[in-house]
């Protein structure tokens, strides 16, 4: 069985927002991470939180993948780094650029790519504007994961339009049939 821990960007994800949607479609095999620390995010909490949902998932699942989005990224990649965990996946769409001139974020700015455990896979729009498509390829490579770079979906969030994207659904997939 898989379980789903939902790592929402900045100030979490809206109800329009696709995690939401499919946080919604997975119910109790789904767990979304609740740091204290939202609209200004410091890494301690955000890796916590990352932390118990990990537990809360895994107890209840064999496999445990992870959803995550923008900021979202940086979390689960660095928690990854730290606890080296098994039977894990990770879906990493649309991470910003900690090194970008005016990152809001200081907690996270100094974070590097390293390998994840497990299959990953970044999606990134070729017109994101908090990820440049070279950058996000960087990321996928030092993340140790494949890219997916799509066409004019920007930050790929609610004002992207998706409702319920499908074909990230799609993309998510390839993860969850994929070897731990």
């Amino acid at each position: 069985m898989v379980a789903y821990v939902i790592v929402p960007g900045l100030d979490g994800s809206d109800e329009n927002h696709w995690q939401t949607r499919w946080e919604r479609r997975w119910g109790a095999a789904a767990r979304r991470i609740r740091p204290g620390s939202w609209a200004d995010p410091e890494l301690s909490d955000w890796l916590d939180a990352v932390d118990r949902a990990h537990a809360e998932a895994s107890a209840q699942a064999d496999r445990v993948v992870f959803v995550a989005h923008s900021l979202g990224c940086w979390a689960v990649a660095e928690w990854a780094r730290e606890t080296r965990p098994t039977a894990v996946a990770s879906f990493l769409v649309a991470p910003p650029d900690p090194d970008a001139p005016g990152f809001p974020v200081p907690s996270f700015r100094e974070l590097a790519a390293h390998p994840v455990p497990g299959p990953a896979l970044v999606v990134a729009s070729d017109d994101d504007p908090y990820c440049a498509a070279d950058r996000s390829r960087d990321l996928a490579t030092g993340w140790g994961a494949r890219l997916r770079l799509v066409e004019g979906h920007g930050h790929i969030n609610s004002d992207s339009g998706l409702g319920y994207w499908p074909a990230g659904r799609e993309l998510l997939g390839t993860l969850e049939t994929g070897p731990a």
